[in-house]
């Protein structure tokens, strides 16, 4: 406590009053302009105690410069001549309070109240920052978002173009034909392109949610490149797959995004050198004994996937709130508190649940439990070696990118089926106008000029409710709402998209027992 008075004896009795409810306190008495200021440059005070009338200058001078430097210390007027008039013109500056030396017994009960208005100011404070924090980093997640959306949109129907022409050419030649093989690396390629636009979305939170059965072996090892540049080359990745690895029912763009949020946060955890250990394996209903007490386990066969890094680990009170959201252990700017929320969200959404081992100095384990799927024997037979499902229906087509349009008409053609096919919204209500009572399915792009693919098909569905609704997208743009994906099922064809997945999309829509229409649209 900074105490302004010219007579010691008068200071003696503040602090006399001031000890009675503050045991250790620290003071010191100036009675000059210059002492003040002396005293508020060399140490850090937490209140001012202030007589009226001083040598050289007054309460309403200290008071001036007090608010030049420390405007945020409270400043108290005690004194035994000042004027009710001269008191308030004092709070009308900034003074905090003002008491008469004969009143001192409620002095320290407005040192109290006023330190209580400074830490609650401290607060609040520091809750305004990390609230504009956090909202600039939304900001620029959400701009991340946008233009990772709007790459993918124009990126997955180039590569569509090239992936679908690819498999055209090589149904027309035959098995040893040389150029055959040139057109299979074609399509690889352009598949392993589109991989890294699902990855790509995922990182920024943009992708379609469509839940499949895979095997978690083959997703991750399609991810090592990209961890491993996003570790850096300091630190080792190591990969230990079980073999025959029981499949599972998730969507593997978030698999994507748990392994990618997993690796910088143990990037960021290892100082200098160090190793992350990726492991999967299967755990029967009898190995998980000492689990039975996490929350989310159920007494059912899981498979899974652990994520070891050789960091500098967390005490359990960091480990308490680690899923909470904006929840960081990083510097300000260096991490969004985002990343492990959005993983328990998804282990979650997948019936999972997530467990984490740590301890200061000994590294951390994230384990990730994902149900087994018990489809997953149904599957077992390869795709490839089936004949395309193909029908004689007819269908809308509507994408306003020429050369998709002409591919996946093509493809849809071969496939048996009677194709309409429009580039806007406005000629596909034409050509539907004209065809409403032969047309069974509308196979829309969301992305469209001057209407999207739910609205357009809202338009459609008020004249025919029974139509089937197929819709194409590369992302989840705003066009469709989170509800809408979940009531469309396997309503969805991601781009780019092959002969295979067109084929089976095409007919699901058509046999789906319930009828998926434009009504879940928002």
């Amino acid at each position: 406590m900074l105490v302004i008075e010219d007579s010691a004896q008068d200071a003696e009795l503040i602090i006399r009053k001031v000890k009675n409810s503050f045991q250790n306190i620290h003071w010191i008495r100036v009675e000059t302009a210059g002492e003040l200021r002396a005293a508020l440059t060399n140490s850090e005070w937490h209140i001012v105690v202030s007589d009226y009338r001083l040598p050289g200058f007054d309460g309403r001078a200290a008071l001036d410069i007090l608010k030049q430097s420390n405007p945020e210390i409270p400043f108290i007027v005690v004194s035994g001549v000042i004027g009710e008039d001269t008191a308030l013109s004092l709070v009308r500056a900034g003074a905090s309070d003002y008491l008469f030396k004969d009143h001192l017994l409620r002095l320290p009960y407005a040192i109290e109240r006023e330190l209580r208005e400074v830490r609650h100011q401290k607060e609040y404070e520091e809750d305004r920052e990390q609230l504009n924090a956090q909202l600039i980093q939304a900001q620029k997640m959400e701009s991340v978002g946008r233009l990772a959306g709007g790459i993918a949109h124009d990126f997955n129907n180039m590569l569509g173009v090239i992936l679908g022409h690819s498999e055209l050419a090589m149904d027309l030649l035959e098995d040893n034909h040389p150029v055959l093989e040139d057109l299979r690396e074609i399509a690889n390629t352009a598949q392993r392109a589109a991989n890294l636009t699902r990855q790509l979305l995922a990182f920024a939170r943009k992708q379609v949610i469509s839940p499949q059965i895979i095997d978690l072996n083959e997703t991750i090892t399609s991810m090592l490149k990209m961890l491993q540049r996003l570790i850096g080359e300091n630190i080792n990745l190591v990969w230990k797959p079980q073999a025959n690895l029981w499949k599972t029912r998730v969507d593997p763009s978030q698999i994507d995004q748990i392994l990618a949020n997993l690796a910088v946060n143990a990037r960021d955890a290892i100082a200098g050198a160090g190793t992350i250990t990726i492991e999967t394996r299967n755990l029967m209903q009898t190995d998980k004994s000492d689990l039975s007490t996490t929350p989310g386990y159920a007494d059912t066969d899981y498979v899974l996937i652990s994520f070891a890094d050789t960091g500098c680990g967390m005490d359990q009170s960091v480990v308490e709130h680690l899923f909470e959201p904006f929840f960081t252990t990083k510097e300000q700017g260096k991490g969004t508190g985002l990343g492990l929320a959005t993983i328990y969200g998804i282990v979650k959404q997948n019936h999972g649940f997530i467990y984490v081992d740590s301890a200061p100095q000994q590294g951390t384990v994230f384990r990730i439990y994902l149900p087994k799927s018990v489809d997953a024997e149904e599957t077992e037979a390869s795709e490839n070696q089936k004949s395309l499902p193909g029908g004689s229906e007819t269908i809308l087509l509507v994408e306003d990118e020429p050369s998709l349009l002409l591919l996946t008409s093509l493809m849809l053609k071969k496939l048996g089926y009677t194709v309409l096919a429009a580039r806007t919204p406005g000629e596909a209500l034409q050509i539907f106008e004209q065809n409403q009572d032969s047309i069974q399915l509308l196979l829309s792009d969301v992305i469209l000029p001057s209407m999207n693919g739910c609205e357009l098909a809202k338009q459609i569905a008020a004249s025919r409710p029974e139509i089937k609704l197929l819709l194409m997208s590369g992302y989840t743009a705003d066009a469709i709402d989170e509800h809408a994906v979940k009531d469309l099922n396997f309503a969805i064809l991601h781009k780019p998209f092959n002969n295979r997945s067109l084929a089976v999309k095409v007919r699901q829509a058509f046999e789906a027992d319930k009828c998926v229409s434009a009504k879940t649209c928002p």
